[in-house]
């Protein structure tokens, strides 16, 4: 009697509900996958072993099912702290060139506080960040301009910022010259149009939008699970589920400051080394921000951050 041949592919998984994972192998089929148990059981310390963006090794069952057998490392990942489990970590993608954030300042607004946070996590994992503003058609002139001079201000910082409308033709046309041959991630509060972008510039996926809640002027969830798609002009875009708060992995103190690149740039001049650049005599930022070269709300959002439980990131590098 023959043994049967096992059949070993590898995939990309583009989509992970919790208990099974959809992959794609590299003739486009999608593939319905299990986890095999031995990753279940590995002291991960993520919500998620498995996430959107993994190469993947997957043994076939049959011609529609498999199991994953093997993960590959990460070239690099995004991730946010569980909002359930606090000393776990939650992987929104991995493998990622870029990451752009959907921002709107009204229905809903986006704190620079909530954009601060995700431009520090994109820059530990050092995966570029493109800040989109959405729904410029909604604003009034008050609003025109403080979006200008928030603009204004990332763009000066490094950050490349495009304001967009998602029905607005020359809007999408820019968009997808952003994504063209590239895996990108967007994220962004729920309501803030990610899935409307998406589905303008990509006809055809139909992903789910929602209404504002009227109590709260804020999104409500759409998109319940990360999920990767292909773009028929090129390259890959990953929907995350909308982020009410991005509660993130601290940092040890003086690690904080490395991930603000204007003050990255000021800490060699700083007295000390371990500088946290809040009271240190011979601070070059506290300089810095005493001379107006670095933005007041943004040095505040950095005391936000630091005033949080500490936690050394290097435990969350092999994820």
């Amino acid at each position: 009697m023959s043994l049967k041949k096992i059949e070993i592919i590898r995939a990309v998984v583009v989509k992970s509900t919790g208990s099974w994972y959809w992959v794609r192998a590299k003739d486009g089929k999608r593939l319905k996958c299990r986890l095999a148990g031995k990753i279940r059981l590995d002291k991960r310390k993520t919500t998620n072993p498995i996430a959107v963006g993994d190469n993947v090794e997957v043994e076939m069952e049959d011609s529609e099912t498999g199991t994953i057998i093997n993960i590959d490392a990460r070239k690099n990942y995004i991730i946010r702290k569980s909002l359930n489990l606090s000393h776990q970590a939650h992987i929104l993608a991995s493998n990622v060139d870029q990451a752009l954030l959907v921002v709107t300042l009204v229905l809903p607004r986006t704190s620079t506080g909530f954009i601060d946070r995700f431009l520090v996590t994109a820059e530990a994992y050092r995966i570029p960040a493109v800040l989109l503003f959405n729904k410029t058609d909604l604003l009034d002139n008050d609003l025109k301009k403080l979006q200008q001079e928030l603009v204004k201000l990332y763009s000066e910082i490094g950050y490349p910022c495009y304001q967009i409308s998602s029905f607005e033709k020359d809007s999408l046309v820019l968009v997808k010259e952003i994504l063209k041959d590239k895996v990108s991630l967007v994220a962004g509060h729920s309501g803030v149009g990610k899935s409307t972008l998406i589905n303008s510039i990509q006809p055809g996926l139909e992903l789910k939008t929602g209404n504002l809640s009227q109590a709260h002027l804020k999104g409500m969830h759409t998109t319940t699970f990360a999920e990767l798609f292909d773009l028929e002009f090129g390259g890959f875009i990953i929907d995350t589920p909308g982020i009410k708060e991005l509660g993130l992995l601290e940092m040890k103190r003086e690690e904080v400051s490395h991930y603000f690149p204007e003050f990255r740039a000021l800490m060699h001049d700083c007295r000390f080394n371990n500088c946290t650049h809040t009271n240190e005599p011979g601070c070059a930022v506290l300089s810095a921000l005493e001379e107006g070269k670095i933005d007041g709300e943004r040095y505040h959002n950095y005391l936000s951050i630091l005033s949080g439980e500490e936690m050394d990131w290097k435990k969350w590098e092999n994820l």
